[in-house]
């Protein structure tokens, strides 16, 4: 398992993370369509991550009420783990109650929602503490400062964002520089072979700005998971028929999965792996997030870690993924052709440069 820092900080994370959603979902909840784990299982998953090399777990306070952040800190006490050897991250954004003001990143909700988390983890500190999706309710300074107040406080390390778009994380880079406030560390997006829309403006922004990137949902709901393709859309059983979400095109997701299916037989591993181990191949990822309702299922993903994609395979994979032209990055294309070439001339002395 390979450590990655995590954005530009000298804290370094496992290359795939754990997440936690699965865990304590109520039957007739929105949560208990995506995992039931009680604690006693999730136990065994927080104890099969560790193992297998993973040191980074996420979760957040809207994760069945609440319940998961309990189960998540109960875990980690159970099994005995020391503060040190494990780098938690959790979100808050959603409503926890039913006021006005137990929602949204206001000073008043993001202090808050930190230290019930904080009590829920039985945790001294959050590693990571995310703010889960943008808040137009709230000037972005205050956001801003709220979470420098947790810095400063002891009470989180390192700050980031989840479901933002290029242009607000920009913006609130600008202005932690100038107020000189703790600034945003990662970027919590989907990102799928079958999906690769942040690639437009987000991953340009990450890399200039040494944003890192979590991948949440990386097999798109379940429906990269090998299971599905034209012949069986897996319409009547599944998660995806409880709960589809996250919206795909599925005629491009199954041309994708198409392409996969040989290699993934070839190499001997799963359909899920191939489109894991594609992750795990653009530099632009820091930590993709798995989550898992099984052991088995848990450490079939983090085989995953260990899947080689040879430049042809990727050339193929990246071929049949790719996003269809959209403006203005097909004039960045066509105009920049000749500028990029200035970047990559041939060393001086070689017998292309001389005269």
């Amino acid at each position: 398992m390979r450590m990655n820092s995590l954005g530009r900080t000298g804290l370094f994370v496992s290359e795939l993370c754990l997440g936690t959603m699965t865990f304590g979902g109520a039957e007739d909840s929105m949560w208990g369509k995506i995992g039931q784990l009680q604690q006693s299982d999730a136990d065994g998953l927080v104890k099969a991550a560790l193992d297998g090399g993973i040191n980074f777990i996420d979760t957040a306070d809207v994760y069945s009420v609440g319940v998961s952040e309990e189960i998540t800190g109960q875990a980690i006490r159970n099994l005995g783990i020391a503060r040190d050897e494990v780098v938690v991250a959790t979100k808050a954004f959603g409503p926890t109650g039913d006021g006005p003001n137990q929602r949204g990143a206001s000073r008043s909700h993001l202090i808050a929602a930190c230290k019930a988390s904080l009590k829920r983890l039985q945790l001294d500190h959050i590693d990571l503490y995310q703010i889960h999706g943008f808040d137009d309710a709230t000037p972005m300074e205050e956001q801003l400062e709220a979470l420098d107040i947790l810095v400063q406080h002891g009470h989180v390390r390192y700050i980031g964002v989840s479901n933002w778009a290029a242009w607000q994380i920009t913006k609130a880079l600008g202005i932690s520089a100038r107020e000189r406030l703790a600034s945003i560390k990662t970027l919590q997006a989907y990102y799928t072979i079958a999906s690769r829309d942040l690639e437009r403006e987000l991953v340009p922004m990450m890399r200039s700005e040494g944003v890192g990137l979590m991948v949440w949902s990386p097999l798109a709901g379940g429906l990269l998971s090998g299971k599905y393709d034209r012949d069986n859309p897996g319409t009547g059983d599944g998660r995806r028929a409880a709960f589809d979400f996250p919206p795909v095109n599925k005629d491009r997701a199954y041309t994708v999965i198409d392409a996969m299916r040989p290699i993934a037989e070839a190499k001997g591993v799963s359909v899920a792996q191939i489109a894991l181990a594609w992750l795990l191949h653009q530099p632009v990822v820091t930590s993709v997030i798995v989550g898992a309702k099984r052991v088995e299922q848990l450490s079939e993903n983090i085989a995953a870690a260990d899947v080689v994609l040879s430049a042809e395979e990727l050339k193929t994979l990246d071929a049949v993924s790719a996003l269809p032209p959209e403006y203005p990055g097909w004039m960045f294309e066509r105009q920049g052709e000749y500028r990029r070439g200035q970047l990559h001339q041939p060393p001086r002395g070689s017998l292309s440069s001389e005269r």
